[in-house]
């Protein structure tokens, strides 16, 4: 348990705006010219916008394989996802530590990695089949409420201390959820079960300081062989689709890996030039921007009733924000843990 007065300089575990060093001033950034420095942030900001912008898109992507079944889609996203993985790391073998030397150094990450892995199994799987019947804006809400759940966590496992602005934000996200249900005659399970997989995965990762490509390696990796039995059954079941059905939609099921990797590239850049407050910030693109997909592109209902609940998680993030800003002008304990690394969308 934390007291008091230690938690009130501690950085809250996945807190969206949680401050910390990026890789240019835990690098001495501080002392590189000032126009080298201002690049290497301009990268990292651009990166991050891409990133982000990306997977706020993914609707677009999954609603092109409207034809396939969301079972089948996961398959593929596990075996592609984990074919582009080996490949970067194969090309990045002299630059980068390779996943299994990195394991032999870390032998205790690997249950954490794996349970990962089971969280992604969860969490694909149910923003897939949220996006082809039409529920882009309920899986929206879900990485809206994510940052909720985190802190949640941080409070109810970890035990750590609950500031005023987080009890108030704690307060608007349960209103939030009981107005959507109100709203949609029944719990918007779609958006909880996104957020609680989404937070579990950030709270097995947060012990793990692994390279984003080698990380994303172990977590499908454990999945893949699952993936490719069931994806044999299909094939001599006769369910399968790859293969039997359009070219632009066997094209859309190989790149799928391309389509997950890029932009944990991209994040990867982003956290190793900016600071992780503004990656925080960043991080709203991707809800907001399938907020924008589902509405305005797809064509799904908002009625004001729905939109009060999300107005309410947005008071919600609002406050969080403030509480975090008020937290980085805060001096940090030189003995206390970091917490939680920004976790990246998976």
């Amino acid at each position: 348990m934390v007291s008091g007065g230690e938690a009130e300089h501690r950085v809250e575990a996945g807190h969206p705006l949680r401050p910390g060093p990026s890789h240019l001033e835990l690098a001495g950034g501080d002392d590189l010219p000032p126009g080298a420095a201002a690049r290497e942030r301009r990268i990292g900001t651009l990166a991050g916008v891409g990133a982000y912008s990306l997977w706020g898109l993914f609707p677009l992507v999954f609603h092109q394989l409207e034809a396939v079944g969301a079972g089948e889609i996961l398959l593929h996203r596990i075996v592609w996802s984990f074919v582009v993985v080996l490949a970067i790391l194969w090309f990045r073998r002299h630059r980068q530590q390779g996943a299994l030397e990195w394991l032999r150094e870390h032998p205790g990450a690997l249950g954490r990695l794996v349970a990962a892995g089971g969280f992604i199994a969860v969490n694909w799987p149910v923003y897939i089949r949220a996006v082809n019947p039409d529920h882009v804006v309920e899986a929206a809400l879900g990485y809206y409420i994510n940052p909720l759940i985190t802190v949640a966590l941080g409070i109810f496992v970890l035990g750590e201390h609950l500031r005023r602005l987080q009890a108030f934000a704690l307060v608007f996200g349960v209103a939030a959820v009981a107005v959507l249900t109100a709203a949609y005659g029944r719990l918007p399970w779609v958006a909880l079960v996104l957020a609680c997989s989404f937070a579990g995965y950030g709270f097995l990762k947060k012990a793990v300081s692994a390279p984003t490509s080698t990380s994303l390696a172990i977590e499908t990796g454990a999945l893949l062989p699952f993936a490719l039995v069931a994806m044999v059954a299909l094939e001599v079941n006769g369910d399968a689709a790859f293969g039997h059905t359009s070219v632009k939609e066997n094209v859309l099921l190989v790149s799928l890996g391309v389509v997950t990797a890029v932009p944990l590239l991209l994040f990867g850049t982003a956290a190793s030039r900016i600071p992780l407050s503004m990656l925080g910030l960043l991080q709203y693109l991707t809800p907001t921007l399938q907020l924008v997909c589902g509405v305005l592109i797809l064509g799904e209902p908002l009625p004001p009733e729905r939109l009060a609940g999300f107005v309410l998680v947005w008071v919600a993030l609002i406050l969080l924000g403030i509480d975090a800003i008020r937290a980085s002008r805060a001096p940090v304990a030189i003995d206390e843990p970091e917490g939680v690394p920004l976790i990246d969308p998976v």
